[in-house]
């Protein structure tokens, strides 16, 4: 993908978002993940000349740190309990359940039972998100929510792969649902908002196609009065900055969390200074997207271009 990408974008403005994503879009459809990469380096290359964070750019630092989530992954509900309280504990106030479970190991019985475990000790402030990651059938939600006892305050998140069945399901489901997997681009954003289909977007950054994009459908969102989620599916130092500079100059009554993807990898590709505090964190003030690349890790580039 790059090797069509890049050579269309050679000797333009790096800070002429919109028309550098013309030029790769011309250049390659779809494939948003490539042009993530040059997309974000942009922003980068942006905050530099200008001597300001991407933040700043991206509409401007909202003072306090973003608010971080939690990522609960699937096992016995006494042990997710366990995993919440450990998190609550470091001073995450948002939790995302992970659920989602086939029909041999206790479907969805054993979903409500997990749902209902780690919500058993739920504090005010706290927010609640059970992903199924698009592995369920609007039969099995409709099982599971069947199960729960009434009041459980969550949302439910990608419940169903297709538009369909998530539209099936919306129409027979009172809990709130946020969609990521099936809302990539702005026109599925739009498809959502006029067909009523969900309460919320989690914008993955590289699925959106990077920050120029993902900033244009935050603000679609914004102005449907649908809520937000700015994450990644994974990543390390130098996808989490763009998550959370995004983050930053979102408006927090529309922000719900950001996820911290350094987490989820072994290794480190960036110096990055955004400890967590009491579960949330701040963009650091250093022009661009504030990151140090650790050319070692990262190794020899496959590719260079050149004008």
């Amino acid at each position: 993908g790059l090797a069509d990408v890049a050579p269309a974008v050679l000797d333009m403005d790096p800070r002429h978002h919109e028309r550098l994503y013309d030029a790769m879009d011309q250049a390659l459809l779809g494939h948003n993940h490539v042009k993530s990469a040059l997309d974000n380096a942009c922003w980068d290359l942006h905050g530099k000349a200008a001597n300001q964070p991407v933040c700043d750019l991206l509409g401007g630092r909202i003072d306090g740190a973003v608010p971080l989530i939690s990522s609960i992954g699937s096992d016995t509900p006494d042990a997710m309990r366990t995993n919440v309280a450990t998190h609550r504990a470091q001073g995450f106030r948002g939790h995302s359940v992970k659920i989602g479970t086939v029909e041999a190991d206790g479907g969805p019985s054993m979903d409500a039972a997990r749902i209902e475990a780690c919500l058993s000790d739920r504090q005010p402030g706290e927010w609640f998100l059970a992903d199924a990651n698009n592995g369920m059938t609007p039969e099995q939600v409709l099982r599971l929510l069947n199960l729960l006892p009434q009041g459980l305050d969550f949302v439910l998140e990608a419940p169903c792969a297709t538009w369909v069945q998530t539209q099936s399901l919306r129409a027979r489901c009172t809990v709130p649902i946020l969609l990521d997997e099936l809302a990539q681009t702005d026109a599925d954003i739009i498809q959502a908002i006029s067909q009523n289909t969900c309460d919320g977007i989690g914008l993955k950054i590289s699925k959106q196609g990077g920050l120029t994009p993902t900033l244009r459908q935050m603000n679609i969102c914004r102005a449907a009065g649908l809520v937000v989620s700015i994450q990644e599916t994974t990543g390390s130092d130098i996808a989490f900055a763009a998550i959370l500079h995004l983050a930053q100059a979102t408006p927090r009554h529309i922000l719900r969390c950001a996820l911290d993807t350094r987490s989820m990898v072994s290794f480190t590709t960036a110096d990055f200074d955004a400890p967590i505090v009491n579960g949330g964190a701040t963009a650091p003030p250093p022009p661009g997207l504030g990151i140090s690349p650790r050319m070692d890790v990262l190794g020899t580039p496959t590719a260079i271009y050149t004008i």
